[in-house]
This record gives structure tokens, C-alpha cells and sequence, in this order.
């Protein structure tokens, strides 16, 4: 089988030769440069049609011929929707030829409910850091229970190493982790081990460097609404069409041609649209239109939580779930202390993680990383938990630490296993950051291959961001933060895969297996006959927190956990509970407790025929 997205931009492969299409309205002259910079170089004068479009058709052009455009004859720049730019953003573009790729499958997906995520960054997932490395690691993942893996943005972005949200050639895998048929190699071995794998895509800005499209499309961009990267993505302006077209094709075009299952869309509060429907309904509502007859997830990094975008799976102009930032924000003041920076706002952590476990999330309204926005306000409305991805570390929340720690190097081993437990053993759809299964300690911090006044601005931005945090004011006064343009910072952050195989880091593995298989045993049947109407959460003396699910089928599962590091006495326990689940069976524990009550940063899952009153409260207290 063979997979082509058609699309109007860039190259198209003919019958005879290339068609190839460019939208510069700005331009007053376009000619296609074929082989740039080599003994065969030519140049062919392009069409325009007078509405922004030019095209040129070569005959002589193939799979794998290299091209430029040349704007008014002095300007060299990158096909903007190049399928492959191996040198780079700078370099000039490919043509690839997807029919070069055969499918063997005719996988389809998995159902929503039964995702466990596995996200990981190509570069630093493995020493060698490609596609190809990877593929060696999966069926350890299958085997433990993870159902998805998402890749952190591939999008070609200039330098040898990055994160990969500063992406400017969006249908252009960037080059180091290997080429388009390696990616679809890893893909399709992924589906052999019944893996989805998803891919982070970033809508909402293009990065600072290689980015050319405001010198012949400066169209592509909308004055009237500021971002933090400058004009924001033109999605409601004059000539929005043709953008907002270019990203519906990105979205389509990953989902076909590469058959990914699903995408995750990068801070999407910071995308300004006032159109309707807006770009992230129109995005939905065309991938629910084309990849209908397979199981396609979309998924929101969202800081406002908006419940509104969020719907049953398939919902055209609506998405499966979204990061949930609450759930990790409320975890990590309980097992850190921290408060500094947006932990300040969960001042009440027990309560407001009652509240995620029960209604999705904690907080709603402005996005609490913008200086002077309107306060959050704690959630009313109700999200289902299958709505929300769930996360103790990620890329952000180990990355944008000053020394990239993992939540092990910051709470002690006890109370982070409880707190996996917890997250595997909830509703709501996990995700694991790479190496969390074994309790991997190397770092994950920012890295950028910049370079020139960039690179500078970059050093000192990240000195001036850390001085304001007294635990990091004294190191970034003396310089001793990590380079993030070094390239030793990049290999830092490679995992070490040896090490995973010493008897604590197997420890850590066997825990993960534990709780994915009593997830996937005894949650995954249940999870979406989750009953809106029986969900309670209690807190339990001035530590412990008791939540139950009901679920259609008349069973529930009960959670009661002491998230401190003093002992939960039977009493507390007993004062103010629920009637009992009959015939209860134990399905978890971790840690000590006796004659009912808990040890410090211990806890018990119950599954049992729910009580004839389905009883639903809020955390009380804080």
C-alpha cells in the first residue's frame, strides 16, 4: 500500500516531471532554481496567476532533485512546504517521491480509552538518536503496557540538536533522526507492536531562524494580534485562506502520508483566531472528514482549559483530550514543596488534585504563564476524565528547569511511586516522559543548536528567566547554568540505557508493569462507562485523599492514598466515610499500613460493587 497527500504547495511529482507551487503575493518575480549552487544549475521562470500563486512545471526534474525559489532575483529560500530539506532550513529543498514507501499493514488504530502515552524526543530517546535506534526499544515499551508513543515536534529547524518547537519547514522532517522513509519505518514498526504514535505539531508560531516568509508572504502574518514570538499566525486576516489552508494540509498530510494516529497541538491558547469556525475546529473537523474510517486522535496543549473544545472521540470540530497541567502542578507541591513561579497558584494542592481526579481539571480562564492576564479561577464545569492527559514529567516540566531535573531528584522514591500509582491507576489517559519506567535520573534540559546574536540572546534570556527564583539566583549569577546552546548539554540529555538494567532502575520498571497491567486488567474494560453522577472525593485527616469512580456496569473502583509523610490513623479514615463498596477485592498497594489506616506516602485500590446511592461530593477543606 502507498499513501500520497495531494496538497497545492510545493512539489508535486507528474506523469512527466515536477509541478511546483509557490504562494508569494509579495514577490514581483519568482523563478524555480533546480541543483542550486552545482555545475547543472538552472533557473525557470515561474507563472504567476495574479492572486499570489506562481508554478513551473520541469520536465527534467525527479524523486531526489534539489531545488530553490529565487525571489526577485535576489533572494534564495527553502520550499516553505518542502517534504524534505536535508541540509536544513538554509539549504534548498527535495523532491521526495512518498510512493517510494510501502506500507504493509492495514493497521487502523486503537480506541481512544485505551491509550497510555510515551513521550520521548528522537535525539536524546537513544545514544544514536534516530529513528532507526528507536525502533530497538519498542517492544520493551508494548510489553510494558504503553499503548502510544508521541514524538516531541519534528518539524526542520536549523542547527544539529533542539527541541523542535521552533520549527519553520512544517511538512519537513528535520533531517538529523534520519529521512521521511525512516520515519515511516518507525512508524510502521510501532503499529507491528500495536503502538499509536502521535506527533506534536506547533501551530502557533514559526521559529526565529530560517524562516523566510515574510520577505515574499509577509501575508502569512497578522499585526493585529501580538504573540510572544512577535505578529501573530495570520488566521483571520486578509489572506488567511491560503494559511489557514497550509496548516490543514500540515495536519492532513501527517495523518496520510506518514499514517500517524493522532496529533498533540502545541499551546493552542496562544493561537488568535476570531474567525469562525476557527482554525482548531476547521483543523478537526477536515481530519474527522478524511481519516474517518480509522481511529485518529487529536489532542490540545490548552493553559485555559477550555471544556468546550473537548468531546467524545471522532467529533468533528472537537478533540480527544488535552494536557492536563493541573494534575502535575498539584502532585509536584506535594511531593516538592515548591511554590515558586505558577505553583503559586495551588495553594490548596490535596484539594485541587481532588478536584482533576473527579472533574478533569483544577483551574480555568487565562493562561497563567502571561504577565497581567485576567486570575484563573477554579473550574466549575466538568470534564470527563478520558478528557484530560494526565502527566507527573514531561518535556516543559523537566526541560524548563534550570538543571533539567526528574521528579526523583526531588522527592524522596517512596513518595513518587506513590504518585505513578496514582497516575496509572486514575481515569484519566497517563503519559510517562522516556526513561520514567525505569526511574531514570539524566537530565532533560533546554537545548538549541543557535548560533550568532541569537545564541547570545538565548544564554542570556535563560540567566535573566533563573535570577528571578532564589534557588537559582545564585548559580545563574555566576554563570554556572547549563550552556543551552552547548552541544555537551545535548548529549547530557541522552538516556542511558544501561543503566536501566541495574537492579533499582529494574525496580522502577517492575512497579510501571504492575500498575499498567492492573490498569489495563481491571480500568481499561470500565473507563468509558465512567458515570458522570458518581464520582466522589473526600479528603482524609490532613493528608489522605479518598476518591471513587462509579462506572455503568454497577462496579467502582476506590482509591485512598496518604499523600504526606505522616502516618493516616484508621480513625481519620473511618470519620466521614462513604458507605462501603460490597464485596470489595484489593487490586493495588503501596507502602505500610495497619488495622485500616495508612503509612506515610502509602495507598490501597479497591474494586467493588458500588453502593445502591451513588454518592458524589467535593474535597472539603484545604
Amino acid at each position: 500500500m502507498q499513501f500520497v497527500h495531494d496538497m497545492p504547495f510545493g512539489a508535486t511529482l507528474t506523469e512527466h516531471g515536477v509541478r511546483f507551487r509557490l504562494w508569494a503575493p509579495a514577490a514581483r518575480g519568482v523563478r524555480l532554481v533546480m541543483n542550486p549552487a552545482r555545475e547543472e544549475e538552472r533557473t525557470l521562470d515561474a507563472r504567476p496567476d495574479g492572486r499570489g500563486w506562481w508554478s513551473v512545471h520541469a520536465d527534467d526534474a525527479q524523486a531526489g532533485t534539489f531545488y530553490l525559489w529565487e525571489i526577485d532575483g535576489r533572494q534564495r529560500v527553502p520550499d516553505p512546504a518542502s517534504r524534505f530539506n536535508p541540509f536544513g532550513p538554509h539549504g534548498p529543498s527535495q523532491v521526495v517521491d512518498p510512493r517510494k514507501f510501502e506500507w504493509t499493514s492495514g493497521w487502523k488504530g486503537r480506541p481512544w480509552h485505551e491509550t497510555v502515552i510515551y513521550e520521548l524526543h528522537v535525539g536524546t530517546f537513544t545514544p544514536a538518536g534516530t529513528y532507526a535506534a528507536a525502533e530497538a526499544q519498542l517492544s520493551a515499551l508494548a510489553e510494558l503496557g504503553v499503548t502510544a508513543i508521541e514524538l516531541m515536534p519534528l518539524a526542520d529547524f536549523p542547527g544539529r540538536f533542539g527541541w523542535g518547537y521552533d520549527g519553520v519547514l512544517p511538512f519537513a522532517p528535520h533531517p538529523a533522526y534520519g529521512g521521511p522513509n525512516d520515519l515511516k519505518r518507525f512508524i510502521q514498526a510501532c503499529h507491528r507492536h500495536g503502538l499509536m504514535v502521535f506527533l506534536d505539531v506547533v501551530y502557533n508560531h514559526f521559529g526565529p531562524d530560517g524562516n523566510y516568509l515574510s520577505a515574499y508572504a509577509p501575508q502569512f502574518f497578522n499585526a493585529r494580534h501580538q504573540t510572544a514570538w512577535g505578529p501573530a499566525v495570520n488566521f483571520d486576516g486578509p489572506g488567511c485562506e491560503v494559511v489557514r489552508e497550509f496548516f490543514i494540509h500540515n495536519a492532513l498530510y501527517w495523518l496520510e502520508e506518514y499514517r500517524f494516529d493522532g496529533l498533540r497541538l502545541d499551546a493552542v491558547h496562544a493561537i488568535a483566531d476570531d474567525g469562525s469556525p476557527d482554525i482548531l475546529e476547521a483543523i478537526s473537523q477536515a481530519v474527522r472528514e478524511r481519516c474517518g474510517e480509522r481511529r485518529v486522535h487529536l489532542m490540545l496543549e490548552n493553559d485555559c482549559n477550555d471544556v468546550d473544545r473537548l468531546g467524545p472521540p471522532g467529533s468533528p470540530g472537537r478533540f480527544e483530550a488535552q494536557w492536563n497541567g493541573d494534575f502535575h502542578h498539584c502532585l509536584h507541591v506535594l511531593l516538592t514543596d515548591e511554590h515558586d513561579g505558577y505553583y503559586a497558584e495551588y495553594d490548596r494542592p490535596l484539594e485541587q488534585l481532588a478536584r482533576c481526579l473527579v472533574d478533569g481539571f483544577a483551574r480555568e480562564g487565562a493562561p497563567h504563564l502571561v504577565p497581567g492576564a485576567a486570575p484563573r479561577r477554579d473550574a466549575t464545569r466538568a470534564a470527563h476524565p478520558l478528557h484530560t492527559i494526565n502527566f507527573l514529567q514531561n518535556h516543559d516540566q523537566i526541560g524548563n528547569r534550570a538543571f533539567g531535573e526528574r521528579l526523583r531528584q526531588l522527592a524522596d522514591d517512596a513518595s513518587v511511586q506513590l504518585a505513578a500509582a496514582i497516575l496509572l491507576l486514575a481515569p484519566g489517559v497517563p503519559m510517562l516522559f522516556m526513561g520514567e519506567e525505569f526511574g531514570a535520573t539524566t537530565p532533560f534540559l533546554y537545548f538549541a543548536d543557535w548560533s550568532g546574536d541569537l545564541r547570545e540572546a538565548v544564554r542570556e534570556g535563560r540567566r535573566k528567566e533563573f535570577s528571578h527564583f532564589p534557588r537559582y539566583a545564585e548559580a545563574a549569577e555566576r554563570g554556572e547554568l547549563p550552556d543551552p546552546c552547548s552541544e555537551q548539554t545535548f548529549q547530557r540529555c541522552k538516556l542511558d540505557w544501561g543503566s536501566a538494567n541495574a537492579v533499582a532502575h529494574r525496580e522502577w520498571r517492575r512497579l510501571h508493569g504492575e500498575l499498567l497491567a492492573v490498569r489495563h486488567r481491571h480500568l481499561l474494560p470500565r473507563v468509558s462507562g465512567l458515570s458522570a453522577g458518581g464520582r466522589l472525593a473526600r479528603r482524609v485527616g490532613e493528608s489522605g485523599l479518598q476518591v471513587r469512580w462509579h462506572f455503568d456496569d454497577g462496579m467502582a473502583i476506590e482509591m485512598l492514598v496518604n499523600l504526606g509523610p505522616q502516618p493516616l490513623a484508621a480513625e481519620a479514615v473511618e470519620a466521614g466515610a462513604p458507605p462501603a463498596l460490597e464485596e470489595p477485592v484489593l487490586l493495588y498497594s503501596l507502602g505500610s499500613g495497619a488495622a485500616g489506616g495508612l503509612g506515610p506516602w502509602a495507598g490501597r485500590w479497591h474494586l467493588g460493587r458500588a453502593p445502591a446511592a451513588a454518592v458524589r461530593a467535593t474535597v472539603a477543606g484545604g
